[in-house]
């Protein structure tokens, strides 16, 4: 059985949605003259830091760079939180794992805020602890499509990149995933399985209902 590894907006949260209007907001404060849509490119699969340079320049402060990604995301977490929502069936499909004793990680770009926000909502008991290793997009690491994320992930959990299953929903993340020598499962929440094809792509759904009744589940 594989070792599963998940990313987290747009993966197990329905937050991408969320996440473009808090940029929309965000941009609206600041001057900034990109469209949602060129927004979500310039900053998918990169952390907080990364991101705002893309918008600002590569030249911006750190300190500055971090209090930008303070704000953008309290602005989501905002919005988030009274409209919460899971990935359809991800609750589901995270009990049965649980129940087959498969270890599961986690590897975001987002931030410790970010995922604790998320976290914490998770059915207790029940899916308590069910991430047994967090790394998240402010800790240094360069963000995806490098593979540097999952594969801490895997090193973390000590086991081979080649034995861990990744769940993406963004090209970023399923390039990363293969960078890192583990095979994907898409999630279509924000993109075309032609977007996010791949060799080492075992199968892209829509949700995680959708992969527990498909043939193609790898399990």
């Amino acid at each position: 059985m594989p070792h599963l590894i998940f990313d987290m907006d747009g993966t197990i949260i329905d937050s991408m949605p969320v996440h473009r209007s808090s940029w929309a907001e965000f941009a609206a404060r600041h001057g900034l003259s990109e469209q949602a849509e060129e927004l979500e490119r310039a900053t998918s699969g990169r952390t907080g830091i990364e991101g705002m340079r893309a918008l600002f320049g590569a030249e911006l402060p750190l300190e500055l760079a971090q209090a930008y990604v303070h704000e953008k995301e309290a602005l989501y977490r905002e919005q988030f939180g009274a409209q919460f929502r899971w990935v359809g069936g991800f609750e589901r499909f995270a009990m049965w794992a649980r129940t087959l004793g498969l270890r599961c990680g986690l590897g975001t770009a987002g931030d410790r805020h970010n995922v604790h926000f998320c976290l914490e909502r998770l059915p207790k008991p029940g899916l308590d602890g069910l991430f047994e290793v967090c790394v998240g997009g402010d800790e240094g690491l360069p963000g995806k499509p490098d593979p540097a994320i999952f594969l801490a992930v895997a090193q973390r959990m000590g086991v081979k990149p080649a034995d861990c299953l990744v769940f993406e929903d963004s090209p970023a993340g399923i390039a990363a995933a293969g960078h890192a020598g583990m095979r994907a499962i898409a999630l279509l929440t924000s993109h075309s399985a032609e977007e996010l094809a791949g060799p080492h792509v075992v199968a892209a759904v829509p949700d995680y209902d959708a992969l527990l009744a498909s043939p193609h589940c790898p399990f």
